[in-house]
């Protein structure tokens, strides 16, 4: 099986991507809107097909990627029935099965943070998703969202610690950096549901803990209802609209370069190697310009702000690096050129050979 661990640092959530190899097939548990184009790299550099995505319950902190990703995959978008939102695909109750491949998740109810609270237990109970749930030497808030602390401590106790003690446990979100934990751990160590807390304890910690709701609760809760489907308005493109790009998983965008060919002197060139490299036998691009990457930020000043550049060095490596740096120095149409130099004269393309 192929298991990533993904992160959304704006709201601290993780989002989780399970691969069935020999199939192809994956799901994505908790996926966020805007991360939408990373998770869709990784998949295609993985060689993975979406089938299904899988939130945990309506988030409050974030907008669910779901929808948008059903757009482009064609996955079915899953969510608990009780939550009521408008266009699920498949409305999960508890201990439904949801396969990818040969394998699957079983769906356990676990209300008490919302009242549509779910956790996925992989088939072999070796992992759990527990969104909000459990989380690592915590839990989820019981103050909105029809949340409630008996519920919720029934839930933990009754679903979710019950599991192997050497099940590991993954999170919605942590605010630490702190990626798993183990049943036995959370049933020991956690504060406020392990050990000797009965559930008079639990809800006396639970009813006074006067937390601020989540800042982005108004625009989060509603959208999440409608599974991350904008209202009324164009979702953004996935992709730039200058030049047919693909962004890679490191979240560098790349053009072909028979595409760059194409384009001509819409663009701007960057050459990012060294002077001596420039006029060796790979030549450079008609129209480049050499700005060693040693260089880059002190000459940004040098490029024109709004019109697309393509970085071009040797292998695709150092460009690629000049995007992540170009990219920060506020520049919004940047793309690397894929394979570098050594791709373009690979497909036998036209170059320059003397200095410019």
């Amino acid at each position: 099986m192929i298991f990533r661990q993904l992160y959304d640092a704006a709201s601290s959530t993780y989002t989780y991507l399970l691969g069935d190899r020999a199939s192809g097939e994956a799901l994505l548990i908790d996926p966020v809107y805007e991360q939408v184009p990373r998770d869709l790299a990784l998949l295609e550099e993985l060689g993975l097909r979406l089938v299904a995505t899988l939130d945990t319950h309506v988030h409050a902190d974030h907008v669910t990627g779901a929808w948008r990703l059903s757009q482009r995959c064609g996955s079915r978008i899953a969510l608990a029935a009780v939550a009521g939102a408008q266009g699920v695909q498949r409305a999960l109750k508890h201990m439904d099965i949801v396969t990818f491949g040969s394998r699957h998740v079983a769906v356990r109810a676990t209300p008490g943070h919302t009242n549509g609270c779910l956790t996925f237990v992989l088939d072999d109970q070796s992992m759990a998703f527990t969104g909000d749930c459990l989380l690592i030497r915590g839990c989820g808030r019981t103050d909105f969202q029809q949340g409630s602390p008996r519920h919720l401590f029934a839930s933990v106790r009754g679903q979710i610690l019950t599991l192997p003690d050497d099940c590991l446990l993954y999170p919605g979100h942590d605010y630490r950096g702190i990626t798993v934990t183990t049943v036995a751990e959370e049933r020991r160590y956690n504060p406020r549901l392990g050990g000797d807390v009965d559930v008079g304890d639990f809800t006396g910690y639970m009813d006074n803990l006067h937390l601020p709701h989540p800042k982005q609760m108004a625009v989060a809760v509603p959208a999440n209802l409608r599974c991350g489907q904008p209202d009324g308005a164009a979702p953004p493109m996935d992709n730039p609209d200058w030049a047919p790009l693909t962004l890679r998983f490191s979240g560098v965008w790349e053009i072909e370069p028979m595409a760059l060919l194409e384009l001509g002197d819409r663009v701007q060139i960057v050459d990012v190697r060294e002077q001596a490299e420039f006029i060796d036998q790979l030549g450079h691009l008609q129209g480049a310009k050499l700005v060693p990457l040693s260089q880059l930020t002190e000459r940004v000043d040098e490029f024109e702000r709004n019109r697309p550049l393509v970085v071009v060095c040797r292998s695709g490596v150092r460009s690629a690096q000049a995007s992540v740096l170009l990219t920060k120095a506020g520049f919004t149409q940047v793309a690397n050129l894929a394979g570098g130099m050594l791709r373009w004269r690979g497909e036998a393309l036209p170059v320059d050979s003397a200095a410019e």
